[in-house]
């Protein structure tokens, strides 16, 4: 019972990690667009997110292959959630799509 408690756990712990990694992602790709120094932010933010995840996982894990498995599919699963919720809007996506066809 307590190592399913602690599966349970690990699996909440790597969605959060997976939020804060593409979250953080997804603002440093809004923020590079339009700073003076692109290179900057999205290498400082890659280094700043791998260290976080990688830091993040070691401690869930907890040395047991179970729970890292766990913390890793959450991390999965909150990539398909950020990704569903960072999406530009459809109506917007076709409205591009048909100007797009009216260029000279």
């Amino acid at each position: 019972m307590n190592e399913d408690v602690m599966l349970v756990l690990a699996g909440g712990a790597g969605l959060v990690l997976g939020a804060v990694f593409f979250g953080s992602l997804w603002w440093t790709i809004r923020k590079g667009i339009s700073s003076t120094r692109p290179a900057l932010w999205f290498l400082g933010s890659l280094v700043l997110r791998t260290a976080i995840v990688l830091a993040g996982f070691y401690v869930v894990s907890g040395r047991h292959w179970e729970r890292l498995l766990a913390c890793l599919l959450g991390f999965v699963i909150a990539r398909f959630l950020v990704t569903r919720l960072a999406r530009p809007p459809v109506e917007a996506h076709n409205v591009a799509a048909k100007e797009a066809g009216h260029a000279p």
